[in-house]
């Protein structure tokens, strides 16, 4: 691919995962532009903030689209949500080829951060843009700690991420799946 049409559009919730996203199509040279969905998340002004402080850590630009819906989650998954969230990110893909991306990663029971949802989804976006715009996971393969891990080496700033489901204000906050992986990512 040309450097000119290198062009993604990353998922950015402010979490460690789309952070490290972000900072890997850096490395490479992509133009990279967030978007942040607020769909009335528990955790919607931590996230906000963290966004904002990331974009203009990264220099990029974000854009926040607005949905008015109520939420239900199940045993802490939100049924449908990165589902959602990939036909979101089409409809605002502003060019006729490059990748969508989302920082899910391996290791987790939610069927819409496995491989076979992103093949699935694939096939999709493949009838609307014949085979022009990917999802990519460049995470994909990674466990949570791995994906830790990675943020770490390349020494990326933690401390504007956020990443609790419940939306306290001092995470980790014990509780959700998200924090819980927290703790154990600190315990190193």
């Amino acid at each position: 691919m040309n450097v000119e049409r290198k062009k993604v559009l990353v998922l950015f919730s402010g979490g460690i995962d789309s952070t490290a996203c972000i900072h890997y199509y850096k490395r490479l040279g992509y133009k990279i532009e967030g978007l942040f969905i607020n769909y009335n998340q528990k955790s919607l002004k931590s996230e906000e903030v963290a966004v904002k402080l990331l974009s203009e850590y990264f220099k990029i630009k974000t854009k926040i689209v607005k949905l008015d819906m109520n939420q239900i989650a199940i045993d802490g998954e939100i049924q449908g949500r990165n589902f959602m969230f990939l036909s979101i990110a089409f409809m605002n893909f502003t060019s006729t080829n490059g990748l969508i991306s989302l920082g899910i990663h391996s290791g987790t029971t939610y069927p819409d951060c496995s491989k076979e949802f992103i093949l699935k989804s694939q096939e999709i976006l493949n009838l609307y843009t014949s085979g022009n715009v990917f999802i990519d996971c460049p995470f994909i393969e990674l466990n949570k700690r791995e994906v830790y891990e990675y943020f770490k080496s390349h020494d990326l700033p933690i401390e504007y991420t956020y990443s609790c489901e419940n939306g306290v204000e001092v995470q980790p906050c014990g509780n959700c799946s998200s924090c819980k992986d927290l703790i154990k990512l600190y315990e190193i």
